[in-house]
């Protein structure tokens, strides 16, 4: 089966990260971690647009058409999308200086998973909060570096990884409220293979892709956590996939050139940008997170 894949946008990113599509707008919304940036694109056609922020920040939730909620070091702030103003809404580790945000996906019902990890991958500094309407929660702990947060169609089932681990697990959840309802269970264990399970998105069929950062590839996972397919990428860090389009049947995949020296940057030149996978895929759309 033909994969196309090509460049969506050729902006190199230090640590390209949290992309998130819009399809009221046809817009897909990323991040440069380490740069401070947020980057958007109409996938119709277009520039990449580049805006400055005023903290790492590394995802983002559609609240509604005029606001957008950003997660960044200092925990969740309000993003007015017509004036581009961000205000601080709900602080999370906002007093330890040691950790930033990363990975972060909404529930089917509206919740926010969060996640947090050391700035330079400190071991255990890192954790998982659940967000929803105004409440707060840690719900994991004495995470590296927190990835893969993601669920399945029918919000029953959360995922997350330790990259730092290389064990994929995955959560039984109520679907009401993304909270969960039982203990973590090994969904794949990833640890003494090449490369690190990074962000992943669940599909309408319950199949997890994870972007394999240092192994150029994105992976597919089965319901019941078997690998049924590996799809070769032209840059060695992939960070994190996303389902665009109007059909949400196109992926878009972030990714970085972090901890690249001069030499690995010349013979990875597509390292930072983001691709864009042509694939026969049941893509769903990012719930609007609810505040």
């Amino acid at each position: 089966m033909d994969v196309g894949v090509s460049i969506l946008s050729d902006h190199n990113c230090h640590l390209g990260e949290g992309p998130t599509y819009d399809p009221a707008t046809d817009t897909l919304f990323w991040f440069d971690i380490v740069g401070k940036k947020l980057l958007e694109k109409k996938i119709g056609g277009g520039e990449t647009i580049v805006r400055d922020l005023p903290e790492m920040m590394s995802a983002l939730a559609v609240v509604n058409d005029g606001n957008q909620l950003l997660v960044g070091e200092s925990g969740l702030s309000l993003r007015d999308v017509k004036t581009g103003a961000i205000t601080s809404y709900l602080p999370i580790e906002a007093d330890n200086p040691v950790t930033r945000s990363n990975d972060a996906r909404v529930h089917p019902c509206g919740a926010f998973w969060i996640g947090t990890m050391g700035k330079k991958a400190e071991r255990g500094a890192g954790s998982i909060y659940w967000f929803f309407k105004g409440e707060v929660r840690r719900l994991v702990s004495n995470i590296s570096i927190t990835n893969s947060i993601c669920f399945s169609p029918d919000g029953t089932v959360a995922y997350y990884t330790d990259t730092m681990e290389n064990l994929l697990y995955r959560i039984p959840c109520d679907p009401d409220t993304g909270l969960p309802i039982g203990e973590k269970q090994l969904f794949f264990d990833h640890s003494g293979q090449p490369g690190g399970l990074d962000g992943s998105v669940v599909d309408a069929e319950g199949v997890l892709w994870n972007a394999r950062w240092g192994a150029a590839c994105l992976d597919a996972y089965s319901p019941d956590g078997r690998r049924i397919r590996t799809i070769s990428l032209p840059t060695r860090q992939p960070s994190c996939p996303a389902f665009i389009g109007a059909a949400a049947d196109r992926l878009a995949v972030t990714s970085a050139w972090e901890h690249m020296d001069e030499a690995a940057r010349k013979a990875d030149p597509q390292a930072g940008m983001t691709l864009l996978l042509d694939l026969p895929v049941k893509g769903r759309f990012e719930p609007r997170v609810l505040i």
